[in-house]
């Protein structure tokens, strides 16, 4: 689940991340579906609404959870972010069969400060460890303010970048469904 960096903002659906992910799944000859859960402009508040829904679509074996992207854009209390991911995390980790949960890492823009930068970017380590996640750094590793890899909003990863984020996540996730493949 995630935001617009996940539901692949700007290019055509075959180019998100998320959509490319099912692609690498399958030329690994892994037996995951991958479903893109991305919403455009969502925040975390939006993510916790739409928790009930979302895992109510069927067993969900790996749940990688982006959020908080439009949180740091608007300015929005870290506060908020930290007490709503718990939540998304809290209610995943409820599910039966208990999914393995993926916490995909953000940065806040510069022009909040330095602090706000600070305690946004604490968030998501902390919410891994709090709820035994795998941490996946920062999602726009390597693709972050390269105007190469992004679209001219300077925001969105063009295809190229939507390239680099799949190689980020799928060296988190390779791993993990590798194992989960060799389970009965």
């Amino acid at each position: 689940m995630g935001t617009s960096l996940t539901a692949g903002y700007g290019l055509d659906p075959s180019q998100a991340w998320a959509t490319l992910l099912q692609a690498r799944v399958d030329s690994a000859g892994l037996p995951f579906l991958v479903v893109n859960a991305g919403v455009s402009g969502e925040t975390s508040a939006g993510a916790l609404r739409r928790t009930d829904w979302l895992f109510g679509q069927g067993p969900i074996r790996v749940l990688v959870v982006e959020t908080g992207a439009n949180d740091g854009l608007r300015g929005q209390p870290v506060d908020s972010l930290r007490a709503n991911l718990d939540l998304i995390l809290t209610k995943a980790a409820a599910l039966t069969p208990k999914p393995i949960l993926v916490v995909a890492g953000m940065e806040a823009p510069p022009n909040l400060g330095r602090r706000y930068a600070d305690d946004f970017r604490a968030v998501f380590p902390a919410a891994a460890k709090a709820h035994g996640a795998v941490y996946l750094p920062f999602l726009l590793d390597g693709v972050a303010g390269v105007e190469a890899l992004n679209q001219p909003d300077g925001i969105h990863p063009n295809p190229r970048g939507s390239r680099r984020v799949l190689d980020n996540v799928w060296k988190t996730l390779r791993p993990i469904l590798d194992s989960l493949s060799r389970q009965p």
